[in-house]
């Protein structure tokens, strides 16, 4: 059986210091759209869709008679769908000014988990005491639902491109080409060092490695609208594993930048094992969309009780 593996995306924003001169007008702009994504983002709520297609190992039941007996048994292919409330949030307690994914199942498979609503109260009590204790907690919900090979925090790779965490990147120019009707600029950029790179666990054990990627930044005014990223190393069967996504980001009704989709594959041996496509609504900010309610009035509060009944 293929292990089980967990890919975390943690960008940070610390890095050495490298100019790049010939590319710093795209650059300065890529950086801006991430701050602005770093201040906004937290703010704001949605509705995820997780589609996860994973390769199975051959099912275990083997027949005894016939020719199916000897014949070797298919790998099968998995298909899950999973939908959950989706919001960012910093780590309390946490020195860096990292952000990470939360998220709170409504449905598996078109099977009801629990409300929306529900799972919005219980996402705004992970959000509020967000640690690693609550985030765990999160992930192990996605396995016990029969995910594998998760990959989380990726929605929030244009992070990386703050303004030092591009003093942490190489930059070439890899060509041109077309997002929709947009013509863009394609750049190739490497981190030069792991500490903002992608964290792996594998049972306990856990490493965290330097990524690369294209950035595909518009043309008409440098805004970022795609980032593909990928790290690969071999396991201890040397095989070589492989984690790469591709982001897609659209500007909000509220200004700034959010993700509208990712695809994660996580690869061994060049085979893809897992692919997972995540698909976001439009997102909705706390302070100004009057159906999102991050807190509940406690008993006491005026309007909390029923209005008393009438008499007759």
């Amino acid at each position: 059986m293929l292990p089980l593996a967990l890919a975390l995306l943690l960008v940070s924003v610390a890095g050495p210091v490298e100019a790049q001169t010939a590319l710093d007008p795209i650059l300065s702009r890529v950086s801006e759209e991430a701050e602005a994504f770093l201040q906004n983002i937290p703010k704001t709520l949605t509705q995820e869709t997780l589609e996860q297609r994973s390769l199975r190992p051959p099912s275990r039941f083997k027949p005894r008679i016939g020719s199916a007996a000897v014949e070797a048994q298919p790998i099968r292919l998995r298909v899950r769908e999973i939908v959950s409330e989706y919001s960012v949030a910093g780590l309390r307690g946490s020195d860096s000014h990292n952000l990470v994914e939360f998220r709170e199942v409504i449905s598996v498979d078109d099977k009801k988990v629990q409300s929306a609503e529900s799972a919005r109260r219980a996402l705004s009590l992970g959000v509020q005491s967000a640690d690693d204790r609550i985030r765990k907690h999160m992930l192990e919900e996605f396995a016990k639902f029969g995910l594998v090979d998760v990959a989380t925090d990726y929605g929030l790779i244009l992070l990386a491109f703050s303004k030092r965490g591009i003093e942490n990147m190489t930059f070439h120019p890899a060509g041109e080409g077309q997002i929709g009707v947009d013509p863009v600029t394609i750049l190739d950029w490497t981190q030069k060092t792991s500490a903002g790179g992608e964290l792996e666990f594998h049972g306990r054990q856990a490493t965290r490695r330097a990524l690369s990627g294209r950035l595909w930044v518009r043309q008409s005014d440098g805004l970022p609208l795609r980032v593909d990223a990928w790290a690969e190393a071999f396991d201890s069967a040397k095989r070589l594993i492989r984690n790469e996504a591709t982001v897609d980001y659209v500007r909000s009704s509220h200004g700034f930048l959010t993700p509208a989709s990712v695809v994660h594959r996580h690869m061994v041996d060049d085979q893809i094992v897992t692919e997972n496509l995540y698909r976001y609504e439009p997102f909705k900010m706390f302070s100004s969309d009057a159906e999102i309610k991050f807190t509940e009035l406690p008993d006491d509060a005026p309007g909390s009780q029923p209005p008393p009944a009438k008499k007759k």
